[in-house]
């Protein structure tokens, strides 16, 4: 979890050998729990902790109830013996062939989409610095679109595609923000300017393609999840397994990021390093998030400031930020497939609906409160 400062209200000190307390204030929002050995230590703080395990459990619930609604609806106990196999042949078709997929498939990349977002907001120090306001997505939805069009490729090659695509924008946005130093309000403005041409690039590539590409494309673009198979299971969650330990890891080093790079390189940081490695880790976690299931807006950008909100600490909370993300992907997928049921809506709109409020309310009090 993040770190937090010496003033903290509560520490427990678990040592190889011996347990020490030290109560200052039961607040749990100040009490942290030390995990100490030889060669590393943790901190835990109590109602980070709390958060996670109540997003995680709302998460929980509304997976259950996804794979229970729909067309041929289930109960809570015909859902469960079809997860392990023992639900009839009809109920476990449903259940592990159609929506069971679909539904991990929203967690995973709900939850790659808020590490990737806690992570380019935390560097940039600024909200807007998410993965699809920055033009990321945008990048690795080009990358992926002419895979589709042009090369007319299998899930695998678009995935590349798609990480190709946002690591290439993401280079061109740093490049271009650099010049005469870096700026976290040119690296916005440059980054949406780069997204937009990566937009026009998609819709010259669509405009360009055979009829069936297109359509493949534009269900794709819309950020769906419909059709969703273990193969697309598979991506996300490998590219998870491996990227987001190495995210925790370097929780620590984030959140000294976030105090200033001077502060930082004085606290023992490779400032440079840090950044390029956490900014590579996040372009190809969105990367693999968007071909997996399209440009999904919003999440990114959302669900590292309601992870903040909730456990109450200034870092980047990329851990929240995930349960977040996967919380409210696939919440919106359950309403865009239920909201005006039988007819079905792609996430990508519901995830707009949530998301494009939030980012007016923040442009419009950072205005009155004149931050940059």
């Amino acid at each position: 979890m993040s770190a937090v400062r010496a003033d903290v209200g509560r520490v427990v000190d678990l040592r190889v050998s011996s347990v020490e307390a030290v109560p200052r204030n039961r607040a749990i929002s100040t009490s942290v729990v030390v995990l100490r050995r030889r060669t590393w230590s943790l901190r835990l703080r109590v109602r980070s902790i709390v958060v996670c395990a109540a997003v995680l459990a709302v998460g929980v619930v509304v997976v259950v109830w996804s794979l229970m609604v729909g067309d041929f609806p289930l109960s809570v106990g015909q859902v469960l013996r079809s997860v392990t196999g023992d639900g009839g042949p009809d109920a476990e078709f449903v259940v592990q062939t159609l929506r069971l997929p679909r539904a991990l498939t929203a967690v995973l990349v709900g939850a790659a989409l808020g590490m990737s977002g806690a992570v380019c907001q935390s560097i940039a120090r600024n909200p807007l610095g998410s993965p699809d306001i920055i033009g990321f997505e945008s990048g690795a939805a080009a990358g992926a679109v002419l895979m589709i069009t042009v090369f007319g490729a299998s899930e695998a090659a678009v995935a590349g595609g798609a990480v190709a695509g946002g690591v290439a924008t993401a280079i061109a946005v740093y490049a271009l923000s650099c010049q005469g130093g870096l700026s976290v309000s040119r690296l916005v403005l440059v980054g949406i300017g780069v997204g937009f041409a990566a937009s026009a690039a998609v819709d010259f590539m669509i405009t360009r393609a055979q009829i069936h590409d297109v359509q493949r494309a534009a269900v794709w673009l819309t950020g769906s999840l419909n059709g969703r198979t273990w193969d697309h299971v598979r991506t996300i969650g490998v590219a998870l397994l491996v990227l987001a330990p190495a995210v925790v890891v370097a929780q620590r080093s984030l959140d000294r990021l976030a105090l200033g790079d001077d502060t930082a390189t004085a606290l023992g940081v490779r400032v440079g390093r840090v950044k390029l490695s956490l900014v590579l880790f996040a372009v190809v976690l969105a990367s693999l998030a968007v071909a997996a299931a399209g440009p999904i807006v919003f999440v990114a950008f959302v669900s590292a400031p309601i992870a903040r909100r909730l456990t109450a600490t200034p870092g980047a909370a990329v851990v929240p930020a995930a349960l977040v993300g996967a919380t409210v992907t696939v919440a919106a997928d359950l309403a865009a497939r239920r909201a005006f049921a039988p007819t079905e809506f792609p996430v990508g709109i519901a995830t707009a609906v949530l998301g494009a409020p939030y980012l007016l309310w923040l442009l419009a009090r950072r205005a009155r409160t004149g931050a940059s």
